[in-house]
């Protein structure tokens, strides 16, 4: 995480500072923002070919807008109104997966009433030669087809939360190409973080997954197993099979021993 105020430069400091951030993922906080500011994105992802850059704004993210350099072009990512307005991902390939230039333009104002300009980001990596495409969301592990038994039983093992639980409620955000399905959870086999939480008056375990709008997730009776990935402290839907089929196809591939990862069942 990087915290920065425009105030505190020389006056007589030159138009644009720069600062280096070297993890895959992270936030950056621009109080006050004045002139420019120059975000440099080193991370350690040499082994990658090509890398997809994702940026979410804060809520209250204004006083600046985000520019990707390439090949000494500014290219707009996300404009002030853009970003105060709304809270959804942008993002972009990277031909130089080890270094990505981010140029953040301060907003002309009148006063020096406060204003942030704060963002999180995400780089992801693809071995792949072809690389993600940022126009399907790699960030989000989201597929619309049905996972197949091999990706089910690795999902078990790698995926950020895994819980096994019923469908309250679907919503969809057509604007932002979003929806969320909240979960009555009844067991938690692992999670990251606290994004599935006990409720204090019932007692009972909740919490939100997003997913693409265009998956066309429907609300459906019985027990699944949901498994994804965090991305921006956000719950993303990868596999969810009915928690029957997963018994089924995991029982299976443990007799003939080859299951990637000892999962409890009971």
């Amino acid at each position: 995480c990087c915290l920065g105020s425009g105030l505190s430069w020389e006056p007589r400091s030159r138009a644009v500072e720069q600062v280096h951030l070297r993890c895959t993922e992270g936030s950056l906080e621009w109080m006050y923002p004045a002139r420019a500011l120059r975000v440099v994105l080193e991370p350690n992802v040499a082994s990658a070919q090509r890398t997809t850059v994702c940026i979410k704004p804060a809520s209250d993210f204004q006083g600046a807008s985000i520019y990707v350099e390439r090949a000494g072009q500014l290219h707009l990512v996300v404009s002030e109104a853009e970003g105060a307005r709304h809270r959804h991902v942008s993002c972009f390939s990277a031909h130089r997966p080890q270094r990505v230039a981010l140029f953040l333009q301060a907003s002309p104002q009148r006063d020096i009433s406060r204003r942030t300009a704060s963002f999180q980001y995400e780089l992801l990596s693809s071995q792949g030669a072809a690389g993600p495409d940022p126009k399907k969301m790699a960030l989000v592990e989201a597929m619309c087809r049905p996972c197949d038994n091999v990706e089910l039983l690795m999902a078990i093992c790698s995926s950020d939360f895994v819980v096994k639980g019923s469908i309250q409620n679907v919503s969809h955000d057509s604007e932002n190409h979003m929806s969320q399905v909240d979960v009555n959870v009844q067991k938690v086999y692992r999670q990251k973080n606290r994004i599935f939480q006990q409720e204090e008056g019932s007692g009972e375990w909740r919490g939100p997954i997003r997913t693409l709008l265009q998956c066309k997730v429907k609300k459906g009776g019985g027990d699944f197993l949901f498994t994804g990935n965090e991305h921006f402290g956000e719950a993303w839907l990868g596999c969810a099979p009915r928690f029957k089929d997963f018994t089924l196809v995991y029982q299976a591939a443990r007799e003939r021993g080859a299951n990637p990862c000892e999962f409890e069942l009971n």
